[in-house]
């Protein structure tokens, strides 16, 4: 990787580690709906007249009812449901449950009728990745809150859905013009919900600051940047970044919320950790010789569509 691979790549590592933190701090004072009608708008507003001026909403013709599907899937479902768990759930938590996404979109993809067989290396991490989510989850369950660790595993499952349908049904439209079109179309959703639910009284600089940095730096640049990293180290390599989210999410919430760093936060993200690498390595197909791990760095796809937004 070129020195701007690297810079891109630690920019995206930090950039999407920190939405978690940032929701957390926002939920105090505002609304879920509020919080995810401020990112939507935000970054509609900052890339939806690039696409505009680059004349490729062309591109989206006879797809649109594909497009809310994929919208539903990745930003309208996901965000909200993650913003609410958040009322609960630590920042980091959230970010190491997240962290299974791409444990679920192995198994999604294996009833979608993926070929590639699932190889006991795949299943050991499958198993190993479920055991952290349980560890990590056990905790909140015992206390009454199994509603959030759900909440958090239909967010995951929506993010490993979601590139299947892009793969299927949007593959040759620019991610840009998919995005920002989903921006929009969220914000739309969210508005009614966002007005019914607006602040009675001028939430805190400390939310306002975290509303901001949430819509522009993790929403509007985070996605231009992704694509810059894309055009330079191809899709498999941006992807790793998946890895690297978490463990600033864990980081962030320590550091600046004061959320406990515990052993079983420590345990439990190196399961989660392990079983994505392990469950994504390549299987082997009927149809193929033997897949080598090493052509695409932890399994993934090699099409940007299949991470717009990896830890969005």
């Amino acid at each position: 990787m070129t020195r701007r691979g690297w810079l891109l790549f630690v920019a995206m590592g930090l950039i999407w580690g920190t939405p978690y933190l940032m929701i957390k701090i926002a939920v105090d004072e505002v609304s879920p709906p509020m919080v995810v009608f401020v990112r939507c708008v935000v970054g509609a507003v900052v890339l939806l007249p690039v696409v505009v001026h680059r004349k490729q909403l062309a591109t989206l013709r006879g797809r649109w009812w594909w497009l809310i599907a994929f919208a539903a899937a990745e930003i309208v479902g996901p965000w909200l449901l993650l913003s609410d768990a958040e009322r609960t759930l630590s920042s980091g938590t959230t970010g190491l449950l997240i962290a299974t996404v791409p444990i679920i979109g192995v198994l999604i993809a294996w009833i979608a009728g993926d070929r590639r067989r699932v190889t006991p290396v795949r299943w050991a991490g499958l198993l190993l990745g479920f055991g952290g989510v349980a560890l990590l989850a056990a905790p909140t369950v015992e206390s009454g809150g199994a509603w959030p660790v759900t909440e958090m595993l239909l967010v995951a499952i929506g993010y490993a859905g979601a590139p299947l349908i892009a793969d299927r049904a949007l593959r040759d439209v620019p991610g840009l013009v998919v995005t920002a079109t989903c921006l929009a179309f969220a914000s739309l959703v969210y508005a009614p919900a966002a007005a019914w639910t607006w602040p009675d009284s001028l939430p805190s600089g400390r939310a306002l600051l975290a509303l901001a940095g949430l819509a522009t730096l993790c929403t509007a640049l985070a996605f231009v940047l992704f694509f810059e990293l894309i055009k330079e180290v191809g899709a498999a390599r941006a992807t790793v970044i998946t890895y690297v989210n978490p463990a600033v999410a864990v980081a962030l919430g320590a550091v600046v919320l004061g959320e406990p760093l515990t052993l079983s936060v420590g345990a439990a993200f190196a399961l989660i950790l392990v079983g994505s690498v392990l469950a994504t390595r390549g299987g082997v197909s009927p149809e193929s010789p033997r897949e080598t791990p090493g052509d695409s760095p932890a399994g993934t796809p090699d099409h940007p569509h299949d991470r717009y937004t990896a830890t969005r």
